[in-house]
């Protein structure tokens, strides 16, 4: 039985090895221990999902409450995707925060997965990694 609650004082390391074991470490900064935390000290919504108290899945995001919720990291581990935990993870995280939209930015394997569970896309988003990007 996959349990789900709020741990907005989740480890870096139980954060850095579910990110390992789904997709999302490949685009994550795991091997730099003081980002890791970093990350986890400024989100300030942090769902789990857990198997017999292991970590198998988080939906890490960062919202006001009230108008607008980013989900920057959602990772399940591989062992124990197509079961609908990344889905649960993200109902939680709407709930939390029932009148603000959540918005995320899919990464490249899970392109195809939002619309199937029923999230619209958005064509006007934009982003830069670093301010000297800029013109």
């Amino acid at each position: 039985m996959i349990s789900y609650r709020v741990e907005n004082n989740l480890s870096p390391d139980e954060f850095t090895g579910v990110l390992q074991r789904s997709t999302l470490g490949e685009r994550r900064p795991v091997n730099d221990p003081a980002r890791i935390a970093a990350m986890l000290a400024h989100g300030n919504l942090i769902l789990t999902a857990r198997d017999n108290g292991n970590i198998v899945g988080v939906a890490r995001s960062l919202t006001d409450f009230s108008f607008c919720t980013y989900l920057s990291d959602l990772a399940v581990d591989r062992d124990y995707q197509h079961k609908g935990i990344g889905k649960e993870l993200i109902r939680r995280t709407q709930l939390a925060a029932p009148e603000a939209k959540l918005i995320l930015l899919a990464a490249p394997a899970a392109i195809n997965y939002y619309p199937h569970i029923g999230m619209k896309r958005h064509e006007h988003c934009f982003y830069i990694d670093h301010a000297d990007e800029l013109k």
